[in-house]
């Protein structure tokens, strides 16, 4: 493997690390899904990596696209519910969301 593929590699590794360690960590709904916004352009970056390699670069930006697409609708939603479990709770805390079951 090159150089150039070799840094790209340690940088989504990386990315998914730093993600995954947003995932485990953080409590914060927001900071959740940016965690999770994270993960998923770690994935596409390899997605599209995996597609250079194996010399099939148009499906690789195509399963890429479809990822994008199917991402940002997952965001939106996040997005909405937390914005609702503050209007609900005052906070943003994953601890607080046992209060919606009242």
């Amino acid at each position: 493997m090159s150089t150039e593929l070799t840094i790209i590699v340690a940088g989504v590794l990386c990315l998914l690390g730093v993600a995954l360690y947003g995932l485990l960590m953080v409590r914060n709904l927001f900071q959740i899904v940016i965690a999770l916004q994270l993960l998923v352009k770690g994935a596409l970056i390899a997605l599209v990596l995996a597609g250079k390699i194996s010399g099939q670069v148009n499906l690789g930006q195509s399963l890429a696209v479809t990822v994008i697409v199917a991402d940002t609708i997952v965001a939106v939603i996040g997005l909405a519910l937390a914005v609702q479990v503050k209007r609900h709770t005052g906070s943003l805390d994953i601890k607080n969301l046992s209060a919606l079951r009242r």
